[in-house]
């Protein structure tokens, strides 16, 4: 039972040796951190080995959105640091890396993965879930535009200016 409850900590200990490693940053080892690095390992070995044939090329495509759209996310996720939260806050206005051109690229990448879902499930009703999800993502973001507006003021509009959603 001390070993399962440990396994958090050690995959944690095991991620934070990967990030300092490849993108010199530190991992906060969170739940919050735990769930996203955890699928950002695990789906694309899952897409590559349960899959069955034909591997067609909407497969391809479809698998190679996820893979790469997560390894994005994951990176986004990475360069966001302390400041990621469930809820709109207003902890540290993040600029650079892939923040310094997309002001909200997990919404984007999230959406792009559930695409190669699609593709590669050949489905159109994942593809119908963007219908609900582009909505609630664009929602989500100017909640939180609105909160870092009255955090940060003219610096976070002058960010809002020269970067893509």
């Amino acid at each position: 039972m001390g070993q399962l409850k440990s396994l958090p900590r050690k995959i944690c200990s095991l991620e934070l040796v990967l990030c300092r490693g490849l993108f010199n940053m530190r991992l906060p080892c969170t739940l919050a951190a735990f769930a996203t690095y955890i699928p950002a390992v695990y789906i694309p070995i899952l897409l590559l080995t349960f899959a069955r044939p034909p591997w067609d090329r909407w497969r391809f495509l479809g698998a190679a959105l996820v893979i790469v759209f997560l390894v994005l996310l994951t990176v986004a996720r990475l360069q966001l640091g302390n400041s990621f939260s469930v809820t709109a806050q207003a902890k540290k206005l993040v600029t650079t890396g892939i923040y310094s051109r997309i002001r909200h690229p997990i919404y984007i990448f999230s959406s792009v993965i559930v695409l190669g879902f699609a593709f590669y499930f050949k489905t159109s009703w994942i593809a119908s879930l963007l219908i609900v999800i582009l909505p609630v993502q664009f929602f989500r973001a100017c909640r939180e535009e609105k909160v870092l507006i009255r955090a940060f003021g003219e610096t976070y509009l002058f960010y809002r200016n020269t970067t893509w959603f």
